[in-house]
């Protein structure tokens, strides 16, 4: 069975895939230690590494085949701050725009605030999320982005139907994450948000919109400091239904 690697598991491995025998099935459970086994140098990242199979989450007791596309990475990169599930039973228009990306081009806010505005709009709401250089005594240098692009672009689209579905009077989505590296100041990440009017769920939508895309979109960060570099993962532990 093939597995691919991302983040801290590719660099302690140094290699982006590996390859482990076994059976044609297996639960996560197993797969976990069948990797502990025949790759010791993975083995303590183990127990808090998750697991995707055919770009979704993959829980202990759930199944894995020898023909699935199966990957290990750490937590994402973002926060843990709560926020209202999705409301359910509630109608998508799919006929406003939706723009996901996931890219190494610099973000153009100018292009993305007319690719989300329609002739229905008359605010936007802009999210962007830049690189910080002073942060609780430490300096940031540069950050480098990775990300698991075809599962990201999924979760990506996740994540906009999801804001579509909590804040029906939105229109426009554009979610869109830089990978590779970037400077001081640099724009990261974007989630723009357009409706009718500010008071028609737009900022609540584009605040979702970023947290949740923290939680369950696979991108990690690489901080580079003075001192050297570290992986900067996060802790939320995905649940059924992410």
């Amino acid at each position: 069975m093939r597995i691919k690697l991302f983040a801290t598991l590719r660099e302690r491995a140094r290699t982006a895939e590996i390859t482990v025998h076994t059976g044609d099935h297996l639960t996560v459970r197993e797969l976990r230690q069948v990797v502990a086994d025949q790759f010791p140098t993975l083995a303590t990242l183990m127990p808090q590494t998750l697991v995707a199979v055919n770009q979704q989450f993959a829980f202990s007791d759930d199944t894995v085949h020898e023909t699935d596309e199966v990957a290990l990475f750490p937590p994402v990169s973002g926060g843990v701050d709560p926020f209202p599930q999705p409301v359910p039973d509630m109608t998508k228009d799919d006929h406003y725009p939706t723009l996901l990306r996931v890219t190494e081009e610099p973000i153009d806010l100018n292009e993305l605030q007319r690719a989300v505005t329609t002739e229905y709009d008359g605010a936007v709401v802009t999210f962007v999320g830049t690189v910080r250089k002073f942060s609780a005594g430490e300096v940031t240098l540069q950050l480098e982005y990775e990300a698991y692009t075809q599962m990201a672009l999924t979760k990506l689209r996740q994540v906009a139907d999801e804001m579509r579905e909590s804040f029906a009077g939105i229109h426009g989505v554009a979610l869109v994450q830089r990978t590779g590296p970037m400077q001081v100041c640099e724009p990261t990440v974007a989630v723009l948000v357009s409706a009718s009017h500010r008071h028609d769920g737009a900022f609540e939508a584009a605040r979702y919109g970023i947290d949740r895309l923290k939680q369950i979109v696979p991108v990690w960060k690489r901080e580079t400091r003075p001192d050297g570099t570290t992986w900067i993962e996060g802790n939320y532990v995905p649940m059924k239904g992410d």
